[in-house]
């Protein structure tokens, strides 16, 4: 239990501190969602930019099995790295957004 709390302190950190130091346009919201029941993570642009509607996921990050999925990531640093900054092992992240067979050659975790 005491893992799954570091990582769910962890991501919330990690997300928070991508979305604070963005600049976004006032038109944009940026919405965290943070489902600490089920362990689901996102970071959403949800507005209107020149008469136009905006939404999309920017991140989407998971936690099951004592490892953190990263499902979407659409920051430009890269938020596997800034996890492994916080402290969380290479093997404990999986970049879900990989296709199966090609996570081995990462450096991160399978699954």
């Amino acid at each position: 239990m005491e893992k799954l709390e570091q990582y769910q302190k962890y991501v919330q950190q990690a997300i928070t501190e991508y979305a604070n130091v963005g600049s976004v346009q006032d038109e944009i919201e940026q919405q965290l969602i943070f489902d600490t029941v089920r362990n689901h993570y996102q970071l959403m642009y949800v507005g209107w930019k020149n008469r136009r509607r905006q939404h999309g996921c920017v991140l989407h990050i998971d936690i099951k099995n004592d490892k953190i999925w990263i499902q979407h990531d659409g920051t430009e640093i890269g938020m596997a790295n800034e996890l492994v900054r916080l402290g969380v092992p290479k093997e404990d992240i999986v970049l879900a957004f990989h296709e199966p067979l090609v996570r081995q050659y990462t450096e991160f975790g399978v699954g």
